[in-house]
């Protein structure tokens, strides 16, 4: 046991099947060859969210899919974006310590479900991430979707009218999303889009969020998303929601202008809106010309002083926006509130 290093080390050694996932931005799926370097401290944590990696690690029985256990780990990051490695440590030590049923899983059938239960670093995702990591694991471990699955199915292709969503199921939206690949799901969603109404249309972009789009499907949110803001009758909270669906999509100029798009309008002003462009969609923000808007509408936002704060403290901690950032605070055509703003957030002396 002592030879044991890491933690991928001991999982490969434990015969079963596991997968890491992000579940900080989004839920999205990273291999293990990049946590292994992750854990090592070969590589920063790709996906940092409030300075933190939040990793939920899927651990299953090959001869029995039934038997798993699924982790969700709030792990602080230093002022690199490294793991600390006195976490790892203290991760690893909680694993040893269960290791006669990690190792042995694969001969007993069981997979120990409380190895890092009730530790430090543990978090409890919220009912949508955890909807997308549910169609995620059983996606992963062959498993049948859950029982909502085929309504949505069913709905999305307009057999039962696109009007009676109520009795949809969130779960079973994001089974058919996660799946888009499967079949003609993904074809089903995108001749869906323009006829959804307003409150399945944006669990569905919620759910978009964290998969990758076809073209085909991704050229259908960019048009609804064009109506839309034609349109502005939408509220925040619909604006926040397609900001999210136009996430996963690839950073292209038609998506750069979208963004650009609704940070110039007062939706931009909302703190749902303004917060789902900085979580999401922080890609575009590399661009210098976007990223003076967006901190000009921050500055000036419903989020206040505080949200202006929160927000920026966490951008600035991924090493390509830092940079692009503290030149625009130095930009002499700053306005007079971003330059409020920034001092009230660095010190009025801040240069």
């Amino acid at each position: 046991m002592s030879q044991i290093s890491s933690l991928t080390e001991l999982l490969r050694q434990s015969g079963g099947q596991f997968r890491f996932f992000d579940m900080g931005r989004r839920v999205q799926k990273f291999s293990v060859e990049q946590f292994e370097k992750i854990e090592n401290q070969q590589t920063p944590y790709p996906y940092p969210y409030l300075q933190h990696a939040w990793v939920a690690l899927m651990v299953w029985n090959p001869k029995n899919k039934q038997q798993g256990a699924a982790w969700f780990l709030k792990l602080p990051l230093d002022e690199q974006g490294f793991l600390i490695q006195a976490v790892r440590d203290d991760l690893l030590s909680r694993l040893l310590k269960n290791a006669g049923g990690v190792l042995q899983h694969e001969q007993s059938g069981e997979v120990p479900d409380d190895a890092l239960k009730d530790n430090p670093f543990s978090f409890k995702p919220d009912q949508e991430k955890m909807a997308i990591f549910h169609a995620y694991s059983t996606l992963t471990s062959s498993e049948p979707a859950s029982q909502y699955f085929e309504h949505a199915q069913q709905y999305f292709a307009g057999q039962i009218g696109f009007d009676n969503w109520q009795s949809l199921g969130f779960q079973g939206i994001a089974d058919l999303v996660v799946r888009h690949e499967k079949g003609s799901n993904s074809k089903v969603i995108t001749q869906a889009i323009p006829h959804l109404p307003d409150v399945p249309f944006e669990v569905l972009c919620t759910c978009l969020e964290s998969i990758q789009p076809d073209h085909s499907l991704y050229e259908a949110l960019c048009l609804r998303a064009e109506q839309t803001l034609t349109q502005g009758t939408a509220n925040a909270n619909h604006i926040a929601a397609l900001t999210r669906g136009l996430s996963s999509g690839p950073t292209t100029s038609r998506k750069m202008a979208l963004i650009k798009q609704i940070l110039d309008t007062d939706y931009a002003l909302e703190p749902e809106v303004i917060t789902a462009i900085a979580t999401r969609c922080h890609e575009c923000l590399q661009e210098p010309t976007l990223l003076q808007v967006f901190l000009e509408k921050l500055a000036i936002g419903e989020s206040g002083q505080t949200g202006f704060s929160r927000i920026l403290s966490d951008l600035m901690f991924m090493p390509a926006l830092r940079a692009l950032i503290l030149m625009q605070f130095r930009n002499e055509d700053r306005s007079p509130e971003l330059t409020a703003a920034i001092g009230a957030m660095f010190g009025s002396d801040f240069s």
